[in-house]
């Protein structure tokens, strides 16, 4: 049989969005560790890498307890940014150390203001030390018991660690950080200067996002503009962030494909300026070779890169829901979107590389098969060797970016019965039923047809849907959420209950009165009549004889009979 599989907690790979706790370690052992403060410098700038498109960044500064935090903030202009960085500067060191305490924080920073929609990570910079006022009472055992239990409630809630430790006097504790990264899924980094501090930062954002750090050029500053050349890889780059890394600042200008200076500040382009670096970014550049001018002091080293945004999804095309067994072959096909639509540039797919990666439930082993590059998309196959239960999802690599797919099951265990995703209008028995009204309904439809009410009322009935839904289920308890499942919406006509898209699931029964509707210039109609309670931009709404939804929108269930949440959002 084959059924989508549920992934773990998390987010989807390409989401664009991220919501981010910067954490800082201010004690006075990192006087030495970080002497000109770049850890302030690292963190403007990996904030100011974001684009102005609704992430969510929080800031916490410990020592053996929280000295400053500041919650998540939605991140939607430059002044957004501005007040971030102004509390960075603001942070003042302060006696003690106990790492527990940061990350504790910033674990209930996420589980508090962070967006589902985003991807949540912390980034902790420290170097690892611990240091505890004797007054207190408390010890290593303490902090390390706290510590594990954060941990292990960043795990399960899908927030990755990355840790960046400061190792400039030779000082750092170097296992604790790998400890906590290690476990969380997250990286860690070593910083044995505070110059570092910097690439390091645009590292973790790419990371995260599934994207590449692309190296420009090293040089040496001559005190004259020097010519880089910037290559924008294809049209479905959103933002083009470079770094210019330096001990001074420099000046640069810039000129399109076309060879047209292009101003800055501008809608095409904006600079960030600090200490440690300036940062250029490009917005919807054009395809080809930009030209960048740099003016660096002399002698001055200086290091450029590129990290590119992009608002891109890798979807895998659905596998037939039937029952499998060994020997069958699966025909896998995917291919990158944007807002849910196939990318159309080829350029896109230039030299990546796909792969469909295999993982073996039953006997725990896990291959990959490389597919091949259409142009337009991956096509390749799997032949199922053994009667066991196969995880199936794609990964594409390319230079500039990576994506994966949400993963999807297929049983073939011996005597599995067949239990398809979805079934679009109901189940098997109903569409028995359906099948023998629909013969007489047909008839009786042609005779109605010839009243204008009639035929009204027959065009509503079978009206279709434009765009598809995202849905994702919350354990209210635990707090596990799982990633987004897509389920397409022209594959149903006139009305879909969103019991049919839980896969037809017991436990969501409640919502078989929970219906939608296709709407007027492509929106939906949600009716519920169900006990369940429905939530839009945090406000309770009655939607009994029907709310509009647009594209874009999203909607919070919460049922009644178990203690889940479902956010289903609306994409066109």
């Amino acid at each position: 049989m084959l059924m989508v599989g549920m992934p773990a907690p998390g987010w989807a790979a390409g989401s664009g969005n991220l919501d981010a706790v910067l954490v800082v370690d201010v004690s006075n052992s990192m006087t030495q560790s970080d002497k000109n403060k770049l850890s302030n410098e690292a963190m403007k700038m990996f904030i100011d890498m974001t684009s102005l498109s609704g992430n969510k960044i929080g800031v916490v500064a410990y020592t053996d307890k929280v000295m400053r935090e500041k919650a998540l903030l939605k991140v939607n202009t430059q002044q957004d940014k501005e007040e971030i960085k102004s509390f960075i500067d603001s942070l003042q060191k302060g006696a003690y150390t106990d790492i527990a305490v940061g990350v504790q924080e910033a674990v209930k920073i996420l589980d508090a203001g962070r967006d589902p929609a985003n991807a949540p990570m912390i980034v902790l910079l420290a170097d690892g030390n611990n240091d505890f006022d004797e007054a207190t009472g408390r010890t290593q055992s303490d902090s390390d018991r706290e510590l594990q239990a954060a941990m292990q409630k960043a795990k399960a809630n899908g927030y990755p660690i990355y840790t960046i430790g400061l190792n400039a006097d030779g000082t750092l504790q170097k296992q604790v950080l790998q400890q906590i990264a290690s476990d969380t899924q997250g990286k860690f980094f070593e910083a044995t200067e505070a110059s570092q501090l910097p690439q390091i930062l645009s590292e973790i954002f790419a990371d995260h996002l599934k994207l590449k750090v692309v190296p420009v050029k090293n040089l040496v500053g001559s005190g004259q503009y020097e010519e880089v050349t910037v290559s924008i890889p294809n049209g479905n780059v959103l933002e083009a962030n470079i770094s210019v890394i330096s001990g001074q600042p420099v000046e640069v200008k810039i000129a399109d494909p076309a060879g047209k200076a292009v101003s800055i500040p501008s809608s095409q382009a904006q600079i960030m300026r600090s200490k440690a670096y300036s940062l250029i970014k490009l917005n919807q550049p054009a395809q080809g070779d930009w030209k960048l001018q740099i003016k660096g002091a002399a002698k001055d080293k200086i290091n450029i890169s590129l990290v590119f945004n992009y608002d891109l999804a890798l979807v895998m095309e659905p596998v037939p829901a039937k029952s499998y067994q060994a020997g069958d072959k699966v025909d896998i096909k995917a291919y990158l979107a944007a807002n849910g639509n196939p990318a159309s540039d080829a350029a896109l797919y230039q030299q990546m590389k796909g792969s469909l990666v295999v993982n073996d439930l039953t006997s725990q082993q896990t291959q990959e098969i490389a597919l091949t590059n259409t142009g337009s998309g991956f096509e390749g196959s799997f032949t199922i060797p053994e009667a066991h239960r196969y995880e199936l999802k794609v990964k594409a690599d390319g230079s500039s970016f990576n994506r994966e797919t949400a993963p999807v099951l297929v049983d073939a265990a011996q005597g599995a019965a067949t239990a398809p995703e979805a079934v679009p209008n109901g189940t098997a028995e109903e569409q028995g039923s359906w099948g023998r009204i629909a013969g007489w309904a047909a008839g009786a439809l042609v005779v109605i047809a010839l009243g204008l009410y009639g035929w009204a009322a027959y065009k509503k009935a079978t009206k279709g849907f434009i765009g598809q839904v995202a849905i994702e289920i919350r354990d209210e308890e635990t707090g596990e959420r799982t990633s987004p499942q897509y389920k397409k919406l022209s594959l149903f006509k006139g009305k879909v209950k969103l019991h049919q898209l839980l896969s037809l699931a017991p436990e969501f029964q409640e919502t078989e009165q929970v219906i939608l509707l296709p709407g007027a210039n492509d929106t939906l109609i949600l009716q519920n009549r169900s006990a369940c309670r429905i939530e839009k931009a945090g406000r309770v709404i009655d939607a009994a004889k029907g709310k509009e939804l647009k594209k874009n929108d999203r909607i919070k269930i919460s049922l009644q009979k178990v203690n889940k949440s479902i956010y289903v959002d609306y994409i066109v």
